[in-house]
């Protein structure tokens, strides 16, 4: 194991003292962190991105089909009826339902709600709603998308639908 003490090696002075090393060492400049290897970290992200976006658009003009695009829509229902209803929203084009996990939106008499979910661009989605209590007073397609309904749906293409008013 070598010492990192001083040495008195006297071939060690004489080059440090010589007026060629002296101006030899003038002139050395310390390295930079690219010429180390060593980029920032905005550098390699974006050149990631930018491969990773190269990989994905490959992908997807070789498999042939584009994923599916999710899209955001509020529904604003109003309960108009003297009684507390409950509403679900079922998608017709898949096995999914908001809110799911056997919960169900909830609006009071008078009340008024905007329901946001995420959905598939181009989903079409019903919503079913029902007296709470009394599955037999229903709207749209009723409780567990049960019934057909002639203007109860509506196609996910974000934004918010107009109000959907629950009435007698």
């Amino acid at each position: 194991m070598q010492s990192t003490q001083k040495t008195s090696d006297p071939e060690v002075r004489k080059l440090s003292q010589d007026p060629e090393c002296r101006a030899s060492n003038d002139k050395v400049r310390p390295l930079g962190l690219t010429e180390l290897g060593v980029y920032p970290m905005t550098l390699l992200s974006h050149g990631l991105r930018r491969a990773a976006a190269l990989v994905f658009l490959a992908g997807t003009f070789v498999g042939g089909t584009l994923p599916a695009v999710a899209a955001d829509v509020t529904f604003v229902m109003r309960n108009s009826h003297p009684n507390a209803v409950e509403v679900e929203l079922y998608s017709q084009d898949r096995d999914h339902v908001w809110p799911g996990g056997n919960e169900v939106y909830y609006l009071d008499d008078g009340e008024t709600k905007e329901i946001p979910l995420s959905c598939k661009e181009g989903e079409s989605i019903c919503y079913g709603a029902w007296i709470s209590g009394d599955e037999g007073t229903y709207w749209g397609t009723g409780p567990n998308n049960a019934e057909n309904c002639s203007d109860c749906c509506y196609t996910c293409t974000g934004g918010e639908t107009e109000e959907i008013n629950l009435v007698r």
